[in-house]
């Protein structure tokens, strides 16, 4: 027990081999897509469909949400379709196929093709506020940081290729991500970075 921490919500102890900090990232919003293989009839999609709304005026696709997986679907008349909103990647592909299901069930011949996660946004605390000016100097290949048109630090990593958004608050956004781990890398690396500049509170 000596190398695990308990987690933030106290339930679950932080595996400190993966988490040398001791926090993990938590993942808020993934974004998927996916190949139906088939055209779409956006107009009949969203006549028939209760949750869908579709106007091709302001945006070429159906929107369609789900309250479990809690999702929202682009999908369009090529029969590509994006999925959003899902807190993991088993939700996000769940949330997928119930879509492809109900596109099925209006009598299009849909597939499920080519499943991929593009987007994986986490975000975290690390509960001490963070001298933004200071990073953003030592750290100026990387960072870009002008408060009065954006309140954080916006920190682009070589690798693993990903961007952090940075508040003095200590709240951490990361996004970019592929897989999982590229999330948890990227905070990993940047942690020893924000203990170096930790504001210290008078």
């Amino acid at each position: 027990m000596a190398d695990q921490v308990e987690g933030l919500e106290g339930c679950q102890p932080v595996d400190l081999t993966n988490h040398p900090s001791g926090i993990v990232p938590t993942l808020q919003n993934i974004v998927s897509t996916v190949n139906l293989e088939c055209k779409l009839d956006l107009k009949a999609i969203a006549l028939r469909a209760r949750n869908a709304e579709y106007n091709p005026k302001r945006f070429a696709a159906v929107i369609m949400r789900i309250r479990d997986p809690k999702t929202t679907a682009l999908i369009f008349a090529s029969g590509k379709m994006v999925c959003t909103g899902a807190k993991s990647e088993q939700q996000s592909k769940l949330a997928a196929r119930k879509y492809a299901r109900i596109i099925q069930k209006l009598e299009f011949p849909a597939k499920f093709k080519d499943f991929k996660i593009q987007n994986i946004v986490g975000s975290c605390d690390v509960k001490f506020p963070i001298r933004l000016e200071g990073l953003a100097y030592s750290h100026g290949a990387f960072s870009s940081y002008e408060p009065e048109l954006f309140p954080g630090l916006i920190y682009r990593m070589k690798q693993p290729k990903i961007v952090l958004l940075i508040f003095v608050s200590g709240k951490i956004v990361l996004t970019g991500a592929k897989v999982r781990d590229e999330i948890y890398t990227a905070f990993e690396n940047i942690y020893p970075v924000l203990t170096e500049f930790r504001k210290v509170q008078q």
